[in-house]
């Protein structure tokens, strides 16, 4: 899109909003109260992610954490990288700019498929979801084998979708950030002349130009939403939402040699930087409906269904291996800092999941003990479409003294893209939250998946699709006991489900699929104030087969008619994750707020049978993680607040025999918001620096793909002005 004609659609839309304002005034004066805070994130006080409806976080057997709208606007939160900073159990994985955001909770990387989702439906997370049109998001961590049915042990990421206001909402927000990024987003909410009718409009715009020199891009955002009362029983929404956004990704490092970590490396370099380079361009639309009917003595049926559309056309010049030294190094870089440089591509990818739910919910009583019930099913299909790709050596770049590397002959493209690859899931699911005394309740639940599975398998003598199916129970039981009306303590038993990983390239058996694999986990907790601050503690254990890819095996591989030997991706062993949570926000004093987020985790690879890999760490999991902030209301001056926020995490295993670690690290970070009112309208200034001390630091490393470490952001700013009226 012409960049001009980028910025008078948004520029026409904020103008249009103010439009709708009759009553703005001018004149500005210190409002007696900040609109907005620096740093403070604390939980919401109800989150649905932890069950089938809306439910007090304090009653949830489950360590839950939810960010809502005003949090992230507080924050200056643009992505769910942002907001889950906050939170030490969510980490990175292979979260590499301008592609996916990609996270791990508890040390479990989320499925890009099933661990995310929008109003309980599960989404593709391979772009960046966006976040305009979201009322908060929810991270249960931990199994969700009740809720969710298919879904990566460490949690999942729920994103709610904002609804109609009752009263007039208008909004926007300008923001530049990074090396000269431009954002700009409107908020419009109400209800029509006929009140009965209600909508709420987001949309967004940005020029990005992101910290990684080169990385630039460009993103479109609308929706909408509305909502129809029907009667007073009967209520239905809808809601729709289309983005687009193309910026050239910022691929990882690999270790020199195959040995040891690069250094005196840049984190503003990108790697992809060649003349023949060009961005990732995805584009994706979603819709959403829900009908909920209130039946008599507190009952109501609710049906729901989600489809989503998403289409990426993938290009890198992708950075792997060393053949300019030797015998080469694949993977790693080459002592001088060579690395070889491929033309990767794959054009016309698709996902179209669907989903579909209905659920029945009461409350009764049997005797002395209260029942509040769920039962439901629920049926999703997904469909995968994608071409052969091309990955062709180009020739070498360095990481100290890039090079251009030309093109020579002529260029490959995508193969023929087909369906390749559907899921069927069905379920059928009950809870039932029985309250057994004043103080103790029950929460028993019990979930029956069947999924069924069909792949293109071109390896074939014959290439043809395989199918697959698998049945499961997945019980989920849970006990909550009141010590007193601000405390509760919990213990918690759950199964969980979750597909097995897909082969990465450059494995022996690249693309194939792993069987279904099953984990547990055993939790107890507590949840409570004290003093004016919210409390939490959660011990967990979680336990699930291994997968990884084999580093003391090879197989033969035919590639483009020459035999190359390859590791292969397997589940051997398993993998137990132990550890504990901690967190803590509220007041300190007048004026005075502050908060801290801690996980300390033990991560064992066992079962193998290999030597190489027993005993050893998971990779890409710290040890410990935590993250700090505090704020301040300056009294002196109405309105202003500073906060300060600190964050660490210890050492990472790079590979599964743990041959190299990567450094712990710490982070810190200053912000300010300064309200005023300007007539009718509000106006809320906020500046922010992160990475204070312009630290550099391995923020990520992942075994996928040979091994890659992505570094943290340097020392970036953003200012930003919010508009209310």
């Amino acid at each position: 899109m012409n960049p001009k004609l980028k910025y008078s659609i948004l520029a026409c839309a904020i103008a249009q909003a103010f439009s709708l304002n009759a009553h703005a005034q001018t004149g500005a004066q210190p409002m007696n109260e900040v609109v907005i805070t620096g740093a403070r994130a604390p939980n919401l006080e109800r989150a649905a992610v932890g069950g089938f409806a809306d439910t007090p976080i304090v009653d949830t057997p489950a360590s839950i954490t939810a960010f809502g709208r005003t949090q992230m606007q507080d924050l200056s939160i643009r992505s769910t990288t942002e907001a889950v900073r906050y939170d030490a159990s969510v980490s990175d994985a292979y979260n590499a700019v301008g592609y996916a955001e990609q996270f791990s909770i508890r040390g479990f990387a989320l499925d890009n498929n099933y661990s995310y989702r929008k109003d309980g439906f599960a989404i593709p997370g391979d772009t960046q979801i966006p976040l305009e049109n979201k009322e908060r998001i929810e991270v249960l961590k931990g199994l969700a084998g009740l809720t969710a049915g298919i879904a990566t042990p460490g949690g999942i990421v729920n994103y709610v979708t904002k609804r109609p206001t009752s009263t007039p909402l208008r909004s926007a927000t300008v923001e530049v950030s990074e090396r000269g990024t431009l954002y700009g987003s409107i908020d419009l909410g109400g209800r029509f002349e006929d009140r009965r009718f209600g909508y709420r409009i987001n949309a967004a715009a940005a020029d990005l130009h992101s910290y990684v020199r080169g990385a630039n891009g460009e993103r479109q955002f609308v929706s909408g939403a509305f909502d129809w009362q029907i009667t007073p029983d009967a209520r239905l929404e809808l809601d729709l939402d289309w983005q687009h956004k193309a910026q050239l990704t910022a691929p990882g490092y690999q270790l020199i040699r195959n040995e040891v970590l690069p250094s005196g490396v840049s984190n503003k370099l990108l790697l992809n930087d060649q003349p023949w380079a060009r961005p990732v361009d995805t584009r994706d639309a979603n819709l959403g409906l829900r009908f909920e009917y209130k039946l008599a003595d507190g009952w109501k049926a609710t049906v729901a269904a989600n489809k989503h559309w998403f289409k990426r056309d993938d290009y890198t010049a992708f950075p792997y291996g060393c053949s300019n030294e030797g015998d080469g190094y694949y993977p790693g870089f080459c002592s001088n800092g060579d690395y070889d440089v491929y033309d990767y591509q794959s054009v016309g990818e698709r996902k179209t999941p669907w989903g579909l739910q209905a659920m029945l919910q009461g409350r009764f009583a049997t005797g002395i003990v209260k029942h509040q019930l769920t039962v439901g099913a629920s049926y999703s299909e997904r469909h995968d479409s994608f071409g052969d790709y091309v990955y062709d050596l180009v020739g070498y770049s360095n990481i100290w003294h890039p090079l251009d590397t030309p093109h020579v002959g002529p260029e490959r493209v995508t193969g023929p893209v087909f369906e390749r690859r559907s899921d069927q899931e069905s379920a059928l699911f009950a809870q039932d939250i029985v309250t057994l005394t004043p103080q103790l309740t029950l929460h028993g639940g019990l979930r029956y998946v069947q999924t069924k599975r069909r792949d293109w398998e071109a390896d074939l003598a014959v290439p043809a699709y395989v199918a697959s199916r698998a049945d499961f129970l997945l019980p989920n039981l849970a006990l909550v006991y009141g010590l007193n009306p601000d405390w509760n303590v919990y213990g918690a038993i759950s199964h969980g489900l979750q597909h097995g990983g897909i082969a990465p390239m450059e494995t022996a058996n690249e693309n194939q699929v792993l069987e279904p694999g099953r984990a547990k986990q055993f939790e107890i907790g507590t949840k409570g104030s004290m003093a004016g601050l919210n409390l939490s503690a959660a011990l967990f254990q979680i336990r699930q087969g291994l997968e990884y890819t084999d580093p003391n095996r090879t197989l033969p591989v035919m590639v483009d008619g020459e035999t190359l030997q390859r590791h292969p991706y397997v589940r051997g062993g398993r993998e137990t994750h132990r550890g504990i949570e901690l967190a803590a926000d509220g007041k300190l004093g007048a004026g005075l707020q502050a908060g801290v987020s801690l996980m300390a985790l033990n991560t064992r690879q066992d079962g193998t049978g290999d030597a190489s890999i027993d005993g050893k760490r998971v990779t890409d999991v710290p040890n410990f993680k935590s993250t700090t902030w505090i704020e301040y209301a300056v009294p002196q001056l109405p309105g202003l607040k500073l906060d300060a926020n600190w964050q660490y995490a210890g050492k990472k295993g790079f590979d599964v025999e743990n041959r190299v670690f990567v450094p712990d690290y710490h982070v810190f970070g200053l912000g300010a918001a300064y309200g005023v009112k300007l007539g009718a309208a509000k106006l809320t200034l906020r500046a922010r620096v992160d990475n204070l001390f312009d630290k550099f630091y391995w923020r990520d490393v992942t075994p996928a793909l040979g091994g890659y470490l992505l570094p943290g952001a340097p020392r970036t700013f953003r200012i930003s002005g919010q508009f209310d009226f």
